[in-house]
């Protein structure tokens, strides 16, 4: 209205909407008031307060050191705070788009459009150390000395996990035998540091101040491969789910099989029965249950179980995991859909009420116990950063009902590596209770580089899995210490 020249404009009209304008912004402000004074710990998730250095160093364990970027469109900014000695402050020499560009460009070798396992891109080495020249080598004094790296992420760096930079330059032959084995050499992060993000430093102040988990719960409840349509139901009656990894015979010529992905670009109208099912996740969720020591035939709701309604009427406070194999979505992603959620079974499948997504409205009402809760078909690094949006909302909803910490996926996975690599994760901390989650996290990444890959029908290995397409997938969002 305010366009419009002086002749044509409703002067009263303007005057109204400034008044609503004001009226609106007083609720708000009123609104938030209620929130901070009955709701402290969602008021210190959502909007938090920004600690001291004290604070910090007082939230952070022995050998632990938190890495804080700000990225803006003339400068940036990393700060490197450990548990003791000096804090290290450098201004970063490039800007947010600059970044956020260069990102995107390492990402094509995660995300590609590769038919073939030999069709995968080499991961841009020479960028990925350019990108560790600038974040984090100019801090180096004050996170090398320590083991753990908390990352207060910023931007695009919510995009690409920092455990895949290399910390020094490298070089990879394109004809190494068996394939991607010549990345095993490669001096990733990971080899030396093991990786967790957090929203902010508040934030892990508030989870490290939740109280321990009962000692009486359950190891594992697990929601996988929902029936988004009666066709998906249909087609899944009767068969046994396989696994859909790449076959007993797969070599580098024949075809790459990675978990569905939601593709909604272009489409103007999408209900919940355009999303892929996601019958991989079957089998990864029963392995999860097995190296947890879990009977999967009671701590596994598949399919028609994989509901709005079991979700919200089980007592999901009685568990250590708590895991959701599906779709993350992000708001106007679906038809109506106003906040990040999670698909699960369609009522039209399950007889039940409800719109078979599980929003971050309702994930707030959720109460939790649990040390983990796993996103395993969550894609943070979904459409322009929506994933990421959706993470991060999701991630602080089920924060506030009780979490610890979350396991996400920042690209579509390939499906037998990613089961390895999360059962792996599992079994090392059922192992051993004394060891961290992140540190669990690194080992099982570092094993899957360093291990046999994928051995063909003869025994003879076809291809490793040192490529980072294969062992990065996962990032620990929240509390990476001891359980």
């Amino acid at each position: 209205m305010l366009s419009l020249s002086s002749a044509e404009r409703d002067e009263k009209g303007v005057q109204a909407i400034n008044a609503s304008i004001n009226t609106l912004r007083a609720e708000r402000n009123k609104a938030r008031q209620e929130i901070s004074q009955r709701f402290p710990a969602y008021a210190d998730l959502v909007s938090p307060k920004p600690p001291s250095v004290d604070q910090i160093r007082a939230t952070l364990a022995d050998g632990e050191a938190m890495l804080s970027f700000y990225f803006g469109q003339t400068g940036s900014f990393v700060w490197a705070v450990p548990k003791n000695g000096r804090v290290a402050f450098a201004t970063i020499k490039a800007t947010s788009g600059e970044i956020e560009s260069k990102v995107r460009k390492l990402r094509e070798a995660l995300e590609p459009q590769a038919a073939m396992i030999s069709d995968i891109p080499a991961f841009d080495l020479k960028l990925a150390y350019e990108l560790y020249s600038l974040l984090l080598q100019p801090v180096e004094s004050g996170w090398k000395p320590a083991k753990n790296l908390i990352v207060v992420t910023n931007g695009a760096l919510g995009l690409l996990p920092l455990s895949l930079l290399p910390t020094a330059p490298a070089e990879v032959r394109s004809d190494d035998d068996p394939l991607f084995s010549g990345y095993r050499s490669v001096p990733w992060l990971a080899r030396t540091h093991a990786v967790t993000t957090v929203p902010s430093a508040a934030a892990l102040r508030t989870l490290r101040q939740l109280p321990p988990g009962k000692p009486n719960r359950g190891e594992l409840i697990a929601f996988g491969d929902p029936y988004f349509s009666q066709e998906q139901e249909a087609d899944a009656a009767g068969e046994k789910v396989k696994l859909a990894d790449a076959g007993g015979n797969l070599t580098r010529g024949l075809p790459l099989k990675r978990r569905n992905a939601v593709k909604l670009e272009g489409v103007d109208s999408a209900e919940l029965a355009m999303l892929p099912r996601l019958p991989d996740t079957a089998d990864e969720l029963t392995s999860i249950a097995l190296a947890l020591q879990a009977d999967p035939s009671k701590v596994l709701n598949l399919g028609k179980q994989a509901s709005e309604q079991s979700v919200k009427t089980m007592n999901l406070s009685g568990f250590k995991v708590l895991a959701f194999a599906t779709h993350g979505l992000v708001p106007g992603e679906l038809n109506g859909l106003t906040q990040p959620a999670l698909a699960l079974s369609a009522p039209a499948v399950t007889g039940g009420e409800g719109d078979g997504l599980l929003t971050m409205e309702e994930i707030l009402g959720l109460k939790l116990d649990a040390d983990w809760v796993v996103l395993s078909a969550c894609n943070t690094g979904a459409g322009a950063g929506a994933g990421a949006e959706a993470a991060s909302g999701l991630g602080r909803a089920f924060f506030y009902a009780g979490t610890r910490a979350l396991l996400v996926t920042n690209w579509s996975v390939h499906s037998q590596s990613a089961r390895e690599l999360v059962t792996d994760l599992f079994k090392r901390q059922a192992d051993d209770t004394k060891l961290t989650r992140g540190e669990a996290m690194r080992q099982a990444m570092m094993a899957l580089v360093d291990g046999p890959g994928y051995a063909g029908a003869d025994g003879k290995t076809e291809f490793a899995y040192a490529h980072p397409l294969f062992w990065a997938p996962y990032s620990i969002i929240g509390d990476g210490g001891v359980r």
